[in-house]
């Protein structure tokens, strides 16, 4: 017969991995709520009298460089989970599209694109995956999408 004392502890395993997530976004909101308490009146306060400004006077965003970021993100995580239904529980979808993902933020993000350094981020870009893949799919047995 189980014991149902008070030092006996029942787990329901089929929920137990939200435990600790539940805890955690708790606290994170409550950290949230607290930050905005304390400093939001003076940060509101300090844009409507123009004392900051979202960006400051003067300063040089790349946009190309943004907004490529943003869009290649968008499309990796998209594309990876597409393409990860084509090969389910292999992690492929995260190796197929983490190669063209770190391809494309790299080239994005290069100066003085040369023959040398496009070999570098070409072989970067299909080594470091693979690595990653290999670790976490096959070595762990991690699920990736």
């Amino acid at each position: 017969m189980p014991s149902t004392g008070f030092l006996s502890v029942r787990i329901d395993f089929s929920q137990s991995h939200l435990f600790f997530p539940t805890i955690i976004h708790w606290i994170l909101l409550v950290l949230a709520i607290a930050i905005a308490l304390v400093y939001g009146p003076g940060l509101i306060r300090e844009f409507r009298e123009g004392k900051r400004r979202l960006l400051p006077k003067g300063s040089d965003v790349d946009v190309l460089r943004l907004g490529g970021t943003l869009i290649l993100t968008v499309a990796y995580f998209v594309s990876m989970d597409w393409v990860g239904q084509f090969f389910p529980n292999r992690g492929l979808g995260f190796l197929i599209m983490s190669v063209p993902f770190m391809f494309g933020l790299s080239l994005l993000y290069v100066h003085g694109l040369t023959w040398r350094r496009f070999a570098v981020i070409g072989l970067s870009s299909t080594i470091s995956p693979t690595v990653a893949w290999y670790t976490l799919a096959q070595l762990f047995h991690i699920t990736l999408p």
